[in-house]
């Protein structure tokens, strides 16, 4: 079979039974473990900073958090035009360059972490190179929706979103084990001491224990070398999805340049918000995430050239269609809570369980190490596990029901848990002996993975439906682009009501967006006389 597919008509039974499915299936299963790698090594540092602290490395932990606040905002602008690589690149050569560019983060984070003399910057250069993973989830999914005909768009997307989405949970566990052996004997470098406790799902790592956290790096090397071999040879370019991507080399120069773009754009909106040293401090969150999107999409739209120039502001289209827009808010209320929580639920086990919560003189005091305190690096990965887990379920029930119900039904669940999550916060942060309330707490925070992993697969279907084959794929990218920024407000917003004392206030807070979002989904798609009726 040639890279380049000339005829591709799945929704012609006939083309999809005797050559479509077997291309389909194909590509499918190699953007999978693709897409896992991408994920793991984008949110990566939400565990590395953790080991990092445990270990002595001399910076602040505030410092240590601009490394996951770098990441998750840099993976989250590179999908924006990661959203339109399939078209002026092609699927093949898109999915190929953008896993073998993880490469890059990988090692150079592996060389970092082999020595705690290693400056902070160089640390936040490899956070916003490990943005790469981040992006690569925008172009992955709008190359497989190409692959698949609309009546399974909702269970290839959710296989491929669901899985994909693992490398949070393979990161989680598989990062702190590796840490405990010299898996690479020399070439990897030394070990280190642990000054402090650490924990694990197996139990505590005893402080004095020789861990090698530049594993944390290297490790990810196994699997991209033959993922990106198998990119390159096992999967293919539509051409009439993507009619003038050119050679192969034209196509990697595209990829690098509007990625180039995006880092830019990036790096200079973290510089105007973090604090210093890092940066100028000058913007809050909420002016400085809309301003990175929308300079990210005037440069690329200003520094295309040729060809590729023609084709963003083709594709550029979908901003005028209001669906656009309506299913980008749904995905902030799925993929936006999965991944927003992700990040922040080790934070909020550590500060609200890790410590007794007195009144002292009349003030509430959380600095009493608690001694019964939970390790979040015990727990904190059954949430994005079973969110993962049971995305592909959402995709399969919503091509059999329709994905507006379906998204319906989830947005009620995630309203009362949001609301029930924030009141048991509320009496923790409030408790001497906060660990009695930690059962609840992560029930209802595994309700919330549950739930927004079906709403996963529920809003993908809809776009898949709503939109035609040509811009169903820049949909996708966009609307996932812009609620991976989660991964950067869940964290700030969280950890700003526990500073303040209110934990409760944040989790409020987003009970009242999914609540607003029922009334969106209801009156777009499920209402009578609406304009498209239960995608």
């Amino acid at each position: 079979m040639s890279t380049n597919i000339e005829k591709w008509d799945v929704e012609d039974q006939k083309f999809w039974e005797s050559t479509g499915k077997k291309i389909a299936n194909r590509n499918l299963w190699i953007s999978i473990p693709s897409l896992l790698m991408g994920f793991a090594i984008w949110l990566m540092w939400g565990i590395i900073t953790v080991q990092m602290l445990n270990l002595g490395f001399p910076f602040k932990p505030e410092e240590l958090f601009t490394l996951t606040a770098i990441a998750g905002l840099a993976g989250a602008t590179l999908r924006i035009p990661a959203s339109f690589f399939i078209r002026i690149a092609g699927g093949r050569n898109t999915i190929f360059l953008t896993t073998a560019l993880l490469m890059i983060p990988a090692i150079g984070t592996g060389i970092a972490l082999q020595d705690q003399s290693t400056p902070l910057w160089v640390f936040q250069l490899m956070a916003l190179l490990s943005g790469i993973g981040g992006g690569n989830f925008a172009c992955s999914m709008s190359n497989i929706s190409t692959f698949f005909p609309k009546r399974l768009q909702g269970t290839a997307l959710g296989l491929n979103a669901g899985l994909g989405n693992f490398g949070v949970t393979t990161m989680q566990i598989l990062i702190p084990l590796v840490m405990t052996a010299g898996i690479f004997g020399a070439i990897a470098g030394a070990s280190m001491e642990l000054t402090k406790d650490s924990g694990w799902i197996m139990g505590k790592i005893l402080a004095g224990t020789p861990t090698y956290i530049q594993n944390a790096g290297f490790v990810w090397l196994l699997a991209l070398v033959p993922l990106a071999f198998l990119g390159f040879f096992g999967m293919n370019n539509l051409t009439p999805i993507s009619p003038n991507i050119g050679s192969t080399i034209s196509a990697f120069i595209k990829i690098l340049w509007l990625y180039g773009l995006a880092f830019l754009t990036a790096g200079v909106g973290l510089y105007l918000y973090l604090p210093a040293p890092t940066g100028l401090g000058l913007l809050n969150m909420w002016v400085a995430l809309p301003l990175i999107m929308v300079g990210t999409l005037f440069v690329m739209k200003l520094a295309a050239f040729g060809e590729m120039k023609a084709n963003i502001a083709k594709q550029f289209a979908i901003f005028s269609n209001k669906h656009t827009w309506s299913m980008t808010v749904l995905y902030i209320v799925t993929f936006g809570s999965f991944i927003g929580f992700s990040m922040a639920l080790p934070l909020a086990i550590t500060v609200i369980f890790g410590f007794q919560h007195e009144l002292v003189d009349g003030v509430m005091t959380h600095t009493t190490k608690n001694p019964n305190a939970v390790s979040a690096l015990t727990y904190a990965w059954i949430g994005p596990f079973v969110g993962a887990l049971i995305r592909p379920l959402g995709g399969w029930i919503s091509d059999k029901v329709g994905g507006s119900i379906v998204t319906q039904l989830i947005s009620v669940v995630m309203v009362v848990a949001s609301a029930a999550a924030g009141y048991v916060m509320f009496l923790a942060y409030n408790s001497a002996t906060p660990e009695q309330y930690f059962v609840i707490f992560m029930v209802l925070f595994v309700l919330l993975f549950a739930a927004s992993g079906i709403g996963n697969g529920s809003t993908f279907r809809t776009v898949g439906v709503i939109f035609d084959r040509v811009q169903a794929g820049p949909v996708l990218g966009w609307t996932s682009a812009v609620a991976a920024y989660g991964a950067f407000i869940a964290p700030v917003v969280i950890g700003a009501q526990i500073k303040a004392g209110t934990p409760q206030n944040a989790m409020y807070g987003f009970a009242i967006f999914y609540a607003l979002c029922l009334i969106l989904n209801w009156w777009f798609y499920l209402r009578p006389g609406s304009e498209i009726k239960n995608p």
